[in-house]
């Protein structure tokens, strides 16, 4: 009995220490399989955020392009292609960061060599290379130019410069040709033209505007070197000034009675007949005389003379033709001095008047009733406007909230219509009309979307993958919790069974007889690592309680390997 139960006492030694490095092992098992869990999670984790990509530089020449992503992968950013590789997407994180390093290196250069072309000069190139170089980068630095205009996507230039020549007859002028890439559904005024043109005229020595050509990528003329650039025959800033002055006073007509009716209860059009003629005019005219105390005396003259007649008035004949008589002095003559009483001669009678002629003259100029008028037509003028205004009819709110809607009462019409005429400057002698129609509006159809399916919506699509990815990654953790740490957790928490030593093979042993082979598998039936015996527990303990009587050091060991495994 003593040499069986030192053998029995080196048998639970040996598997108690086998047990301890079990447990040992497992706990690390379960330590790595529980590191595996989180590191399994934290890849799911990082996998399902998808990183915020934003655009980084987009509509960029192949060259640049390249350049741009070889510099990436120096700098260790990650990167992606938009579709159809239009625009190249780093993290949002990095945009502004990866662009202002890119712009110290010079990226993107748009495409376009400038002159950094000159700044690599070989030593011993041809004066011809060094004219082309030179032409190359003027015509880089130009694109570059008028690119910054916001209604332009890319520019290219040609300039034609002739070799200079010491004759002047043989001189030749330069010319350029300019076209022009514009963005979807932009165009250039004739402002914008003319500054693109001038533009490359000043920056080319002895180029004019004349000869500077822009053409736009539909091969559309927007340069015209004769400054008669017409459209259909008129001239295009006539037809928008038009529809600018029509346009202008249709909103001033609707924005003058939407607060009688209501937004969107009112609509106005013009028709403007527009004078762009210029004509100067100058009329003098004369009105009737008037009455002379009824005029103003310019200036008046008078002149009077006086003469004597020799013939003393007499009819000129054959008499007076005669010499006169010889001259008689008769005593008693009338006109003789006769005596006086004191003895003086008597006064001479008074000789007869010789007749005179007298003429008088009289000139009086009246000032003319005269009227100059010089009239100059400026031009775009109006000759005669037309307006139309319709109006819808007014809403009308009832007691119980429902509403209706009702005609313009004829004060209210004629309100309106003469609010419209104020606004639009009406002129009667001008010749000008005004129409004002009150008709309920048709309400417009709405257009009913039809919306995709569900499994053609972008937003349905992104959602699915986000659930299919997290769906993904709970069953590999589910697999992982089943398959991995669920056994060996319970391995760790359940008792090991420990193997006694067998009595079939130690000869020792064999002695105890069937009783002791009974009452060891009682034994372990108590440890919990078997199954309980086929006649119930009460013969379990009866066989428990006869391996005790017999053998109770075997016991004593196993109750001392079952206290040492649970430590």
């Amino acid at each position: 009995m003593a040499a069986d139960a030192a053998l029995l006492t080196t048998n639970n030694e040996a598997n108690g220490s086998s047990n301890v490095f079990g447990q040992l092992g497992q706990k690390l098992l379960l330590v790595a399989g529980i590191a595996a869990i989180i590191a399994v999670m934290v890849v799911f984790w990082l996998w399902s955020q998808k990183p915020d990509y934003r655009v980084l530089f987009s509509n960029f020449a192949d060259k640049d392009g390249g350049a741009i992503v070889a510099e990436l992968d120096k700098l260790g950013v990650p990167y992606q292609f938009a579709e159809g590789g239009g625009a190249i997407l780093v993290p949002a994180d990095q945009v502004h960061q990866v662009r202002l390093k890119l712009a110290a290196q010079g990226l993107p250069k748009g495409g376009n060599i400038g002159f950094e072309l000159l700044e690599n000069q070989k030593f011993g190139v041809s004066q011809f290379v060094e004219q082309v170089n030179f032409q190359r980068g003027l015509e880089g630095e130009l694109e570059r130019s008028i690119q910054s205009i916001s209604a332009v996507k890319a520019a290219r230039i040609h300039l034609a410069i002739p070799k200079p020549s010491v004759f002047v007859r043989e001189q030749q002028y330069p010319t350029a040709s300019v076209l022009l890439n514009l963005h979807n559904g932009r165009r250039l005024d004739a402002q914008q033209v003319a500054a693109v043109v001038h533009l490359v005229a000043s920056s080319v020595p002895n180029l004019s505007a004349e000869h500077v050509t822009v053409v736009d990528q539909n091969g559309n003329l927007l340069s015209d070197t004769s400054k008669q650039a017409k459209q259909n025959g008129l001239d295009p800033e006539q037809i928008a000034y038009v529809e600018n002055m029509q346009t202008s006073i249709a909103r001033r007509v609707e924005s003058i009675i939407t607060p009688i009716v209501g937004a969107k209860n009112v609509h106005a059009e013009t028709s403007a007949e527009i004078d762009f003629s210029v004509t100067e005019q100058a009329n003098e005219s004369y009105k009737p005389n008037a009455k002379p105390e009824d005029m103003a005396v310019r200036s008046a003259q008078s002149r009077e003379s006086q003469s004597a007649n020799p013939n003393n008035g007499a009819v000129p004949g054959a008499l007076s033709n005669q010499p006169p008589a010889d001259a008689t002095a008769p005593i008693n003559a009338p006109n003789a001095q006769a005596p006086g009483a004191n003895g003086q001669p008597a006064a001479a009678a008074p000789a007869p008047a010789t007749p005179q002629n007298t003429q008088k003259d009289t000139t009086t100029n009246y000032e003319l009733d005269k009227t100059v008028s010089y009239v100059q037509q400026p031009k775009g003028g109006i000759k005669r406007l037309h307006v139309a205004v319709v109006v819808n009819h007014i809403p009308v709110v009832d007691s119980t909230g429902k509403t209706t809607y009702r005609p313009l009462s004829a004060a209210e019409k004629q309100q309106v219509s003469d609010l419209a005429m104020q606004a639009m400057g009406y002129n009667k002698e001008r010749g000008d009309t005004i129409s004002v129609v009150n008709t309920p509006f048709v309400a417009e159809a709405q257009e009913k979307l039809v919306e995709p399916p569900l499994w053609k919506d972008p937003m349905a699509i992104e959602y699915g993958k986000d659930a299919l990815r997290f769906i993904a990654g709970v069953v590999v953790l589910m697999l992982i919790y089943k398959k991995i740490l669920k056994p060996m957790a319970t391995k760790l928490t359940t008792v090991e069974r420990k193997t006694l030593p067998s009595v079939a093979g130690n000869p020792a042993l064999a002695s105890g007889s069937a009783a002791a082979a009974q009452g060891e598998d009682a034994l372990v039936t108590l440890s919990g690592d078997a199954p309980a015996l086929p006649g119930g527990l009460d013969q379990t303990l009866t066989a428990a309680k006869q391996v005790a009587k017999e053998n109770p050091r075997m016991v004593a060991n196993v109750v001392s390997s079952w206290t040492s495994v649970e430590k």
